[in-house]
């Protein structure tokens, strides 16, 4: 499943802005939502996570063009049980699509797919056709 593309435009926070030296105000950033397309209900991106402790990550939330908020949200608990690495979904828990390791971010697949035709030396995997080509 693909990762849904929507964004959210974050404005620098006034407590910034007023530490910021003259002429030189800090910009706006986005942030894009890294739940699955089948996601319904608000979007969400990590911004941080203060060290793995439960409830210490913290989530932007947003809906449609509404007003974003800062949320800490304890991380999802399920683990991959198709690999043998035990990993961990990097998700928040009770997220409302598919666990991360379902999600694939259709630009990081398509610039994997250029470097991989250009520069086949430096992806070895795929040369056996066992990867995406």
């Amino acid at each position: 499943m693909n990762q849904c593309t929507a964004l959210a435009l974050l404005p620098p926070p006034d407590r910034l802005i007023a530490l910021a030296p003259p002429g030189h105000r800090p910009e706006t950033g986005h942030v894009l939502c890294e739940l699955g397309t089948d996601h319904d209900g608000h979007h969400a991106a990590l911004l941080w996570d203060e060290g793995g402790r439960p409830g210490s990550a913290v989530w932007i939330r947003w809906q449609g063009s509404g007003p974003a908020r800062l949320t800490q949200l304890p991380w999802c608990p399920a683990r991959n049980p198709r690999n043998g690495t035990d990993e961990a979904c990097e998700l928040f828990a009770a997220h409302p699509s598919a666990h991360s390791w379902d999600i694939t971010d259709p630009t990081h697949t398509a610039i994997t797919h250029h470097l991989t035709h250009q520069h086949p030396h430096l992806f070895p995997q795929f040369r056996d056709g066992s990867g995406e080509d």
